[in-house]
């Protein structure tokens, strides 16, 4: 046996793997009486023969075979995982067969994977190959015997329409909903099933912020007679850190406020349907990836490849998700109250954010190339806005990694000379995974928030003001807006960019442009890791980029849900 595995005395290593885990195999499949070909030499590798040699060293054998299908992990980019095929073959048919049963068995027992998906394929997605991008995964979930129901999105909010109306029924009956398309597309969906089913009390504010805010009440934040249009009709999704309107302000969702919180009639065909509780054990989102950034992909999974995210979810991978609740109390300075509620996954922004997503507008007929002319034009103007931004001030215990969050010594006009300590999220993040109880935010004399915790308050004219959620990865911010920011921490990192010269601006642009930036630690920004905050503005007018959607808010209040869903994802690996 060692002859065989060697050339002319030198040991040779395989190329290829010899093992994999049965927690990488995601189907097996029987293919009868054959030929099996195997390579003595070439395929140890390493071993200089001419072509006739190598013919003369692969074996012709005829036995029973079943292949086993897997994942293959780069080996220079770990999270890029591929599909692997293993070939078995033995003269004996039971013993195939006994093997083929053993692991279907082995496979069909855990019960993290999924057997049954409900797909949204948003067909302009992107640059528009949002069907090509399923018909080319879609072979992965029929070999994993995964049953699909598939939807081609036809106008703008029919995957959100068909979230909101579906009965719980009837959407429990699924192991989980996937988007095919881009964070826009992603968004849609999850506030399709938020919106009308998440009960939970509004985000938590200062005692002079202006609205009564009944953290008792447990309420639903959407109305049925509304509905929301989405870019499902559009040729791309958007990226948070290059904002596109996903929707447009009049047809936002709008919540009923006509009557107490928590009093609508729901009777009507209700009786019978059970309750769709957050977080939710066995319901994961998916998300191939086939928009213009793929922010939360990136962020997730560790790669834009969608391939790499339809191998997450046929082995049942799960990674809980921090959503921010945006809920928007005035439209303008002179308006009545107007309540609307909201969900992100990734971010929220003002300012610079706000006004590049209404520029972009008037340049629709430019296609995707409209962002970067409309964010040049908006750089240019370089328009400040007044407004006063209240959160709760979390104290950190002195062991915590990142020392600037709350305007470390480091920090100079031009850049840090000494770059932090940053814990990026990863699989098996021990951050997301300490104390990982799933909880909303409350005050901080109701709550789970650490002693000390107050209300802080910053005022004066900013260039933007952004909420993330995650870091928002992508190709353009290859570390995102926040390098340490993570998936399921129970915090959004609010950004707050001080009115200042138009070069200091740029600076900080080209740092979150380049890998290993440094964008947060200048003396005009202001960094604050905190679980709420609100916002009131002193202009005439105020627009918001929430996760991609034009979000008009003089007013509004957020806070963060820890873990409140699951994704069919890990992590990027280290």
């Amino acid at each position: 046996e060692e002859d065989r595995f060697s050339c002319l005395g030198i040991k040779l290593v395989s190329k290829t793997e010899t093992a994999i885990e049965i927690s990488d195999v995601y189907a097996v499949e029987f293919i009868d009486w054959g030929l099996v070909h195997e390579s003595v030499l070439a395929s140890a590798g390493g071993c200089l023969l001419d072509r006739g040699s190598e013919i003369n060293s692969c074996l012709m054998l005829q036995m029973y075979r079943f292949t086993v299908h897997g994942v293959q992990r780069s080996k220079t980019s770990p999270s890029l995982w591929a599909p692997s095929v293993y070939t078995f073959g033995h003269n004996d048919l039971l013993t195939c067969q006994m093997w083929v049963n053993q692991i279907s068995a082995s496979l069909n027992m855990d019960a993290g994977r999924p057997k049954n998906l409900l797909v949204f394929v948003h067909p302009r997605s992107g640059k528009g190959n949002g069907c090509g991008t399923w018909e080319a995964v879609a072979p992965i979930f029929s070999q994993a015997k995964v049953k699909t129901k598939v939807i081609v999105t036809q106008r703008a909010g029919h995957a959100f329409d068909a979230m909101a109306s579906m009965k719980n029924r009837e959407l429990m009956s699924y192991d989980g909903v996937v988007a095919v398309g881009g964070d826009g597309f992603f968004n849609e969906i999850l506030n399709g099933l938020l919106l009308s089913r998440h009960k939970a009390p509004y985000p938590p504010a200062p005692t002079d912020f202006g609205h009564s805010v009944d953290n008792d009440a447990d309420v639903p934040v959407h109305n049925e007679n509304e509905s929301a249009t989405e870019p499902s009709d559009r040729n791309e999704d958007h990226s948070p850190l290059l904002p596109g309107s996903e929707l447009s302000g009049p047809e936002a969702l709008i919540v009923d406020v006509s009557g107490p919180a928590g009093t609508e009639d729901n009777s009507c065909d209700t009786d019978h349907d059970p309750e769709f509780s957050f977080p939710n054990d066995q319901f994961r989102f998916g998300i191939i990836p086939a928009g213009s950034t793929d922010a939360i992909v990136i962020c997730t999974t560790g790669a834009r490849d969608p391939i790499t995210s339809a191998l997450h979810i046929v082995l049942g991978k799960r990674v809980c998700l921090d959503l921010a609740q945006i809920v928007r109390w005035k439209t303008t300075s002179t308006s009545k109250d107007e309540l609307r509620v909201r969900y992100a996954a990734s971010f929220a922004g003002y300012g610079f954010y706000g006004d590049v997503i209404t520029e972009s507008e008037r340049y629709r007929w430019m296609g995707p190339k409209r962002y970067d002319y409309a964010g040049t034009k908006v750089f240019l103007r370089h328009r400040s806005y007044e407004a006063e931004v209240a959160y709760v001030d979390v104290e950190f215990e002195k062991t915590t990694p990142d020392k600037g969050l709350h305007g470390s010594r480091t920090k100079t006009l031009w850049g840090v000379h000494k770059k932090p300590n940053r814990v990026a999220c990863h699989a098996k993040c021990g951050v997301c995974n300490t104390n990982s109880v799933h909880m909303s935010t409350r005050l901080p004399t109701q709550t789970p928030y650490p002693q000390g915790s107050k209300w802080a308050r910053s005022k004066g004219r900013y260039l933007s003001i952004g909420a993330a959620v995650i870091s928002c990865r992508n190709e353009k911010a290859p570390d995102g807006l926040v390098a340490d920011a993570h998936l399921s921490d129970g915090f959004l990192h609010l950004i707050l960019i001080k009115d200042c010269p138009r070069a200091f601006y740029l600076w900080h642009l080209t740092h979150l442009a380049r890998k290993g930036g440094n964008p947060l630690n200048f003396e005009f920004v202001e960094h604050h890791k905190t679980p709420a905050f609100t916002f009131t503005s002193f202009g005439k007018e105020s627009i918001w980029n929430v996760d991609g959607e034009l979000f008009q808010a003089h007013q509004l209040s957020a806070q963060v849900f820890r873990g409140l869903v699951s994704l069919f994802a890990t992590g990027p690996e280290v």
